[in-house]
């Protein structure tokens, strides 16, 4: 019985996912947005590494990158360019239309940021290659923890993405609204500035923001610095974000225009 009812769900996910997927073809600038800022900016942060003490904290040249250019991919890839496709479906009233179908609430939202999801899987995976044969990242000495930072960035990116999308009025306001967060998880969650390197006290803050327990099991899988209790709690950290923005969305989410 159940896979009966899972296998129309699967189809209409697929087929949603298919649409969206057409419609982020068609726009240029998300798309030039997704593929080459996260390939472009961690080689804005190399400059600033040469002066700092990577050694102590066990990192290289090619670790911190790789760590960058992943988060990167999270922030510019799958959460602000979902902000923006929440918006502008919501805006253009698709949302409210594919309510009226056979698609629940929780199908609609999945099958909007599966195709920013996956195209974000495939950066992270293609950034892992290029670093480790380029950049001499080294090969990940605890790949499981790698797999599970960027499948809980992935799914933080997408659930905040609806949270910020609940208060983003218009597409153009987008950009704004995401920026918080951007700047935030850029400077505090170990994506442009290693957290290794922060001072203890700041650095202790910082690993209770959204993206930092992603951004640190990604690390910690190539480094292998990072302890099993250590992977426990950011992975407990994370599944608190997700829990509460899951909660959020399904609470504050606005599926009509606002005006």
């Amino acid at each position: 019985m159940s896979a009966l009812v899972l296998a129309p769900a699967g189809r209409r996910l697929r087929a949603l996912a298919r649409a969206e997927l057409t419609l982020l073809g068609r726009n240029r600038s998300a798309v030039t947005t997704a593929l080459l800022v996260p390939l472009a900016l961690p080689f804005t942060v190399r400059p600033a590494l040469d002066g700092m003490d990577l050694q102590r904290s066990g990192l290289n040249t090619g670790t911190v990158m790789l760590t960058a250019a992943i988060g990167f991919s999270f922030l510019f890839s799958v959460y602000t360019g979902l902000v923006s496709a929440f918006v502008a479906r919501r805006e253009e009233l698709v949302l409210k239309r594919l309510r009226t179908g056979e698609l629940g609430d929780a199908e609609i939202l999945l099958g909007t940021a599966l195709p920013a999801a996956c195209l974000g899987l495939a950066q992270s995976l293609v950034l892992t290659f290029g670093c480790v044969l380029f950049l001499d990242a080294g090969a990940p000495r605890a790949p499981y923890l790698t797999a599970l930072g960027v499948l809980t960035g992935l799914l933080l990116c997408a659930a905040l993405a609806a949270l910020t999308a609940s208060f983003t009025r218009t597409v153009e306001s987008a950009q704004v609204t995401a920026l918080p967060l951007v700047f935030v998880s850029m400077l505090g969650s170990g994506i442009a500035i290693p957290a290794g390197t922060l001072p203890d006290r700041f650095a202790s803050v910082c690993e209770l923001l959204p993206l930092s327990p992603a951004i640190r099991l990604v690390s910690g899988g190539f480094t292998g610095r990072l302890s099993a209790a250590e992977a426990l709690a950011s992975a407990a950290v994370a599944l608190a974000w997700l829990a509460a923005a899951v909660f959020a969305v399904r609470r504050w989410f606005r599926w009509e225009p606002r005006r």
